[in-house]
């Protein structure tokens, strides 16, 4: 049996898709085949898989009639990916499944997201962030203080003076496991000008990233913390990958903004 699949980016934040509309294929995504789809070395490579799935053949009883069912690069489960929604919902605009000139409805394990799609931007509301206390970070004999927010995943946000003094990342940083017990996702931000940082990421289950939505949503938010900012306030955000912007609305909701592309698609025997 053979299944086809896609590869996308959101500023070079790639994602594996694999359409089962209706849940007849990939039943619930075993963890060594998502990590093994993964590797860049046996795989076809990428930081997560998303299967792209009815809400009803999952029985989710939604608004939503889409269901991003996404995986970490090591097969684990994730809450939430702010570039992989962006990439998930091009596909399905791409592919005549929803109507790209209304907003894009999708259920995610962090809840239903809206979409927007303006030509080459791919705009999606996160919702509110959940601003809680700090913790220290650590890198070889570097400490931080962090910010912990909770963008649909955990987040653990230090500015430092030089992105460089993160080291290489090969290894998870340290951090307060008690503060994040299901693992966190660390940013490294230095400030570059008003209203624009530039960011480095670890991501809990799949290493350094190019870039990283939901991280680049909690930078925003740390940083208008930071700079006591009134709200609305827009940031730019530099990530290796490329360039997203993060609004925090009046209403306390977050808009994650930049490009997606589908640049791959192909057919693979299916072994599982």
């Amino acid at each position: 049996m053979t299944f086809p699949w896609l590869k996308g980016h959101g500023t070079e934040n790639d994602f594996v898709l694999l359409p089962d509309h209706h849940g007849t294929i990939h039943g619930n995504l075993d963890g060594t085949f998502v990590a093994d789809l993964c590797d860049r070395h046996r795989g076809i490579g990428a930081d997560g898989v998303m299967r792209v799935i009815r809400s009803a053949a999952l029985g989710i009883d939604s608004d939503a009639e889409w269901f991003m069912d996404y995986r970490n690069s090591d097969g684990s489960v994730s809450e939430m990916c702010g570039n992989g929604i962006r990439v998930f919902a091009l596909h399905l605009a791409n592919e005549g499944l929803v109507d790209a000139d209304h907003p894009i409805v999708i259920g995610t394990r962090d809840g239903v997201k809206i979409v927007t799609i303006d030509v080459s931007t791919v705009s999606v509301d996160m919702g509110s962030p959940e601003i809680l206390a700090t913790s220290k970070i650590r890198v070889d004999d570097r400490v931080w203080e962090a910010q912990h927010i909770e963008t649909g995943n955990p987040h653990a946000v230090a500015f430092i003076d030089d992105l460089e003094h993160a080291g290489a990342l090969l290894g998870e940083p340290e951090y307060d496991a008690a503060t994040y017990p299901n693992g966190v996702n660390i940013e490294f931000v230095v400030r570059l000008g008003d209203h624009h940082v530039a960011m480095r990421v670890y991501e809990r289950g799949s290493g350094e990233t190019r870039s990283c939505g939901t991280g680049a949503c909690a930078v925003g938010v740390a940083a208008a913390l930071a700079d006591e900012a009134e709200r609305p306030v827009t940031y730019q955000i530099d990530v290796p990958g490329g360039t997203l912007h993060v609004r925090w609305r009046e209403d306390n909701h977050v808009i994650l903004a930049g490009p997606a592309e589908i640049n791959a698609r192909g057919e693979m025997e299916w072994l599982g």
